[in-house]
Order: C-alpha cells, then structure tokens, then sequence
C-alpha cells in the first residue's frame, strides 16, 4: 500500500512528465472538459491520448527532449513508450499519482515490415499504472481506435474503475496481448535503462542514436487498408 508522502511524490512534475508546461497544460484542459471526478478526468484524458495522439513508430525520436510529455503533445505521434508518458503526465496535472511500467509483450498489432525491424511479435512495451479509487490500476492508452479497424482488433477501452491491459487481437475479444517480462514501474521515464533495453532487444529498430529507421505510415501498411472506411 503507497502511503501519503508517496502519492504526492507520484503527483508531482518531472523532466519527463512535465505537466506545468503550457503545452500539457492545454492538452489536458481541452480533454477534460467538465468532467469532476478522478475517474472521469482519467478517462477522457486515456481516450484524448489513445485517439488524439496518433500511433506511429517509423522515424519518431527517442532522445530526452523527444521523450518529454510536452514535446509528444506538440508532435501528436508516437508509439506506447511516447503515449504512455503524456498519459502519466497528464493525470498527474490533474492530481492523479501514476508510474510508468515497462514490459515485454506479444503484440500482433504489427505490419510485416514493423515486425522485420523488431525482430518478430515480442516488443518492449509501455504502459501506465494509476491510483484511482484506493488502487492502482494498469491503463495502455496506446492504439487508436481507426488504427485497430485497420488491423481488425477491437480497441482497448477503459472505464476508471478496473485494468486496461490485455489489448484484444480481433474484433471479438478472444485472443489477447500475451505478457511475457514485467519490469515494473517507474516514478519518471528511466531513459538511459530504456534505451540500453530497446537497443538490445530491437537493434534494427534505430536508424541513429535516438531515432527509430523507417518511413511512411503504419496505418498505410495495415492488411485491411484498401477496404477500411
């Protein structure tokens, strides 16, 4: 159990989750809206980052200045690792305490090409944990809903109250995201260790020091684009 001193340390703006920046700032304010309770805030701002912050991975940067909440609102791009950080810093600008959590996941949510340039389905993921309602609760505001049509996955959802983790793999929720490492969780982005791990477990993954290689679209690559509305 976290104890007052800890949850206010899990509230508070740092390097990464740098809420108190006007750009933060607006995105949150902007998501919220007229919501009052914590997990109302909570929600609205886990569908503005899922929906509103589109899931790219090819040529997205990796650098401290790129993995700073303010700079992934400004972009309006990344992938878990970058959308999980604007949620974390988002909720804590509305006072709820939350921790980055890092793991190994089986995804399938994947383009041939993206899964050539990981190595295969097993991707170093990034989510978040929060403490709502007396608990802390694991959220993953991380595919957008259009994206997830175009691979034929149903969205993941989140309704404030239990955990939204194990992302479905079709549209009838059979098969899901399969864990496989948990490295915990994390009170800011611990970059230097992030980095070290996706460079070792994705090394033609960067095409720099701190840039993913590629070019183009997920979207653009997903099996059911010529169809899709």
């Amino acid at each position: 159990m976290s104890s007052m001193s800890d949850l206010q340390t899990l509230r508070r703006a740092t390097e990464f989750l740098d809420y108190e920046t006007d750009t933060v700032q607006k995105f949150v304010a902007e998501a919220v809206g007229d919501a009052t309770t914590e997990a109302e805030k909570a929600v609205r701002l886990y569908y503005a980052v899922r929906d509103g912050i589109n899931y790219e991975v090819y040529a997205t940067k990796l650098s401290r200045e790129a993995l700073r909440a303010s700079s992934i609102a400004r972009a309006g791009l990344g992938f878990c690792v970058h959308k999980s950080i604007l949620y974390a810093a988002a909720v804590r600008a509305v006072g709820i305490p939350s921790r980055l959590v890092y793991a190994d996941v089986r995804n399938h949510l994947a383009s041939e090409r993206l899964k050539n340039m990981v190595g295969g389905e097993v991707f170093h993921h990034g989510l978040v944990s929060v403490h709502l309602g007396g608990q802390w609760l694991r959220v993953t505001p991380v595919f957008n809903g259009l994206l997830c049509r175009l691979y034929g996955m149903a969205p993941l959802e989140f309704d404030g109250t239990s955990d939204s983790v194990h992302h479905p793999f079709d549209e009838r929720g059979g098969t899901q995201m399969e864990f496989l490492k948990d490295y915990g969780a994390y009170d800011d982005v611990p970059f230097d260790l992030l980095l070290e791990r996706m460079r070792a477990k994705h090394p033609r993954m960067f095409a720099d020091r701190d840039s993913v290689a590629g070019s183009g679209s997920l979207a653009d690559e997903a099996p059911t684009r010529a169809t899709a509305v």
